[in-house]
């Protein structure tokens, strides 16, 4: 088994308007900006090992998201990790973000919903912890 690739280092995003977006990402994820070109930027969590956002201007926004096959579910590429999911949700609500239901395994606190960026790219936050993070 090779070790050659150890970590997810950042994940790409397109979007129509930087600026618009850069507004929603740093109020709504509460991360900093890293670097800002004139159509790109990378963002930052600010927590080693966690990956970076780089979001690019782009003329074909392409939706970030896939519907699966066997169930129709439309699900995102990226979820992020919350420990205060209510109060996440309820934040993006008051926000007036498109968010999709609040999803709560039967009888537990976990789960996860969706929400939408600006462009309609579909992510997702969850409070679930897997081995190994």
């Amino acid at each position: 088994m090779n070790k050659f690739v150890s970590a997810v280092a950042t994940i790409e995003i397109p979007v129509s308007n930087l600026e618009k977006s850069l507004a929603f990402y740093t109020e709504v994820l509460a991360v900093d900006i890293h670097f800002k070109g004139d159509k790109n930027a990378m963002l930052t969590f600010g927590v080693k090992g966690v990956p970076t956002l780089f979001l690019v201007e782009t003329d074909n926004v392409e939706k970030l998201s896939f519907a699966n096959s066997s169930t129709g579910v439309e699900h995102s590429i990226i979820d992020f990790y919350t420990p205060d999911l209510k109060g996440f949700y309820d934040f993006l609500v008051e926000k007036n973000v498109e968010v999709g239901s609040l999803n709560l395994r039967e009888g537990s606190d976990l789960g996860g919903f969706g929400f939408r960026d600006p462009d309609g790219n579909l992510l997702s936050a969850c409070n679930i912890v897997h081995p190994g993070q």
